[in-house]
């Protein structure tokens, strides 16, 4: 199976860099299955109900959240009503929405998706999320009731992050970071067989701090105090993101590619 994965999506830039692309991948690299981290697609603060129909109308399968994933209320009951997407497994057992959802794929297969939030420097204390990704994982086996899983580990910590890798090592297809929107250049597959990327990065622009206009954040830095808002910067998005292929038989990952496309980062994909 070829999958795209593709980091968080970063204010009205990564919207337009969304709807612009990603047809073309999928038809270029002939996917078969894409998820996209849409968690500060709404002005960099969560996800509105119309923007993540933008992203799956222009072909996500499906969307995963963060820690912001309630930012924008209208998600609240959205997400009840809308299949495709994953909020964190252990974000609220209140939470409305799922942390783990199948998939129905190309050929009768099956994709699992799961996303959890890492508890290290995190702004509040999320439940364990590996007991948590553990108990997904057991009850859906990988090359068994699904043919492929994906895992968000959406986390500051690149050390949970690895953790978390060589955790569902064997059992996920791909473990894949979001969170902190840099991508980093450890794209590996590990020995079980599972994809790994500590961060896939933004889809937004990159002539920024962390996809947000620098004035705010650079003032912020040199005086340490707020004048304004954290506005998202709006010039030319890169998509960032990771693209795998796996085994239908096995559920393991045979094949990792880095993603970036336009913007300022230097091209690259599976050709």
């Amino acid at each position: 199976m070829r999958i795209l994965f593709l980091g968080d999506v970063m204010g009205r830039a990564g919207r337009t860099a969304i709807k612009d692309h990603l047809p073309r991948l999928k038809a270029d690299w002939r996917l078969d299955f894409v998820v996209v981290n849409g968690e500060n697609a709404t002005n960099g603060a969560g996800l509105s109900p119309d923007h993540a129909k933008l992203i799956l109308e222009a072909g996500a399968d499906a969307i995963t959240l963060g820690d912001h994933a309630f930012d924008q209320k209208d998600m609240m009951g959205f997400c009840e009503t809308e299949p495709r997407i994953v909020r964190p497994l252990n974000f609220s057992k209140a939470a409305p929405g799922k942390g783990a959802r199948l998939f129905d794929a190309p050929g009768g297969r099956k994709v699992l998706v799961a996303q959890v939030l890492g508890q290290v420097f995190m702004k509040r204390p999320f439940d364990d999320p590996f007991s948590a990704v553990d108990q997904v994982l057991r009850s859906h086996t990988r090359g068994g009731l699904v043919q492929a899983s994906i895992l968000d580990m959406h986390c500051e910590a690149t050390s949970e992050k690895m953790g978390m890798g060589h955790f569902a090592d064997g059992r996920a297809s791909a473990v894949i970071g979001t969170h902190t929107h840099v991508p980093t250049a450890d794209a590996m597959i590990l020995p079980g067989g599972t994809a790994y990327l500590t961060d896939a990065g933004m889809c937004g622009d990159y002539h920024s701090v962390i996809g947000m206009e620098k004035d705010e954040p650079l003032r912020r830095f040199i005086t340490g105090m707020p004048k304004g808002r954290f506005e998202p910067a709006r010039g030319e998005a890169t998509l960032s993101g990771l693209y795998i292929e796996t085994d239908d038989r096995t559920g393991a990952a045979t094949r990792c590619v880095p993603v970036r496309q336009g913007g300022r980062l230097e091209a690259s994909g599976p050709q």
